[in-house]
């Protein structure tokens, strides 16, 4: 049995950027499959999926490329926009009405605060009526999907490998071009390849396989890696020269550990004696969604065809306050607009996570929504943007206590790992019940997968 399968685009809001194409389930029972793939993500803090799925979701080659073109096109304004809204740290604190919990871990040296604060990237795309849409970027050394998607495609290559080892798809494996990231930023710096990787067991159920598996991978392939909770990380520098660790990895964010009780003040030491932690501190004004909607907006520095590209995978997007700006080619005030729209938009604030800080208008009821947007236009924390209804593809899941695989159409949202700049593979998470909505992999019926291309 050939391992691609052709099944057209079925789905009744399917769309041809999908392809006619899907990698067919493995022969091996459903239950085995689900055995593997539980197997190969334990212990990792990962939550329990009652729908698992069973063959990994494949894109077109073209569709697949042009995630990564455009991600990096993309992260280099969003770059370049955060920077540019303030030239210093403290006057972008100020722009970004950034929380007092984030004035802190910034480095002195402001040139290499700014150089390495997009080494670790992943935007989240949905597929629209229009192709991809953009809705967010995530610069964070400790965003979701790696581990997940190498735990995944662990699986996959067990399962589709020939015997010569040639897989039926291509994909790139986020360990992988984060190790050679690495190893590239130790010749820039002229350190040695030594990597810390920092973060804490109670932010992944009090286990440390997330950490062991990553470890272990930087070591097998070049590297001298280990890992670091904020108890031991003097130990990263607090020893001979040639012990050092010069670079690291910040595998966690700061409201994650003000959640959990976890003291920052280890890490602000280990920063003072020179150990390198990307993304640095100022990846948090390129996650800022606010900084979508200054790009949406538009810069008056952008060329025509940055604003075309803009315009083309952005949706529509504003930081919501009392004001005027510009919808399509007419001008409108946006606190009534934003109210008025409420089928149409979705409300976010600057800074949150897994869907918390997500309102979609068409969700709420008119009074719900319309004092959130009051609310919010005070602070001018938020955004409003257009929504995106998403497309579906098709695509095997396994649920719990089954003996067989079942087709659903699921509407993904693509995760394009960016390490550098790199593409590091392509993370995907649904509702595996065929739902749409704000994905978290915490929420009822989310699964997630990696996607390969064909």
């Amino acid at each position: 049995m050939s391992a691609v399968e052709d099944i057209g685009t079925r789905a009744a809001s399917g769309h041809p950027w999908f392809g006619g194409q899907r990698v067919a389930p493995p022969a091996a029972a459903a239950r085995t499959i689900r055995e593997m793939l539980l197997h190969e993500i334990r212990d990792t803090g990962h939550p329990h999926q009652v729908l698992l799925p069973a063959a990994p979701l494949a894109l077109p080659r073209a569709s697949y490329a042009e995630l990564f073109r455009v991600s990096a096109a993309l992260l280099e304004l969003v770059r370049r926009t955060a920077l540019e809204a303030a030239p210093t740290t403290e006057g972008r604190l100020a722009a970004f009405a950034m929380p007092e919990s984030e004035h802190q871990l910034f480095l002195d040296d402001q040139f290499t605060e700014e150089r390495y604060a997009h080494c670790v990237a992943r935007p989240d795309v949905v597929i629209g009526a229009d192709g991809p849409r953009f809705l967010e970027f995530n610069v964070s050394g400790a965003l979701g999907g790696p581990v997940e998607s190498h735990s995944r495609m662990e699986v996959w290559r067990k399962l589709y490998a020939d015997a010569q080892g040639r897989l039926p798809f291509s994909y790139e494996d986020p360990f992988a071009v984060r190790t050679a990231m690495f190893r590239d930023l130790a010749a820039e710096l002229g350190v040695a390849p030594r990597v810390a990787l920092l973060g804490d067991a109670r932010d992944q159920g009090d286990l440390t396989r997330y950490f062991d598996v990553q470890v272990d991978h930087f070591n097998s392939h070049g590297l001298t890696a280990r890992f670091f909770d904020p108890a031991n990380l003097h130990e990263a520098w607090d020893c001979p020269p040639e012990l050092r660790y010069p670079l690291g990895l910040r595998d966690f964010t700061i409201p994650d550990w003000l959640e959990l009780g976890i003291d920052t003040a280890p890490v602000r030491e280990a920063l003072d004696h020179g150990v390198l932690l990307v993304g640095t501190q100022t990846s948090t004004f390129l996650s800022s969604k606010l900084t979508m909607g200054m790009l949406s907006e538009g810069r008056p520095w952008m060329t025509a065809a940055e604003r075309a590209l803009v315009e083309r995978y952005l949706p529509w997007t504003r930081v919501l306050g009392h004001r005027w700006t510009n919808r399509g080619d007419r001008k409108v005030d946006l606190v009534p607009f934003a109210v008025a729209g409420r089928e149409r938009l979705v409300l976010k604030e600057s800074i949150g996570m897994s869907g918390k800080q997500v309102l979609i208008g068409r969700e709420e009821s008119p009074e719900r929504w319309e004092a959130a947007v009051a609310a919010a236009a005070e602070t001018g924390t938020s955004i409003v943007q257009e929504y995106v209804e998403p497309r579906t593809c098709r695509l095997a899941m396994i649920a719990e206590g089954a003996q067989e695989t079942h087709d659903v159409e699921i509407a993904p949202v693509f995760g394009p790992l960016l390490f550098n700049g790199r593409p590091a593979g392509l993370f995907s998470r649904f509702f595996g019940d065929g739902t749409a909505g704000v994905v978290s992999l915490k929420g009822t019926y989310s699964s997630d997968n990696c996607v390969v291309a064909l």
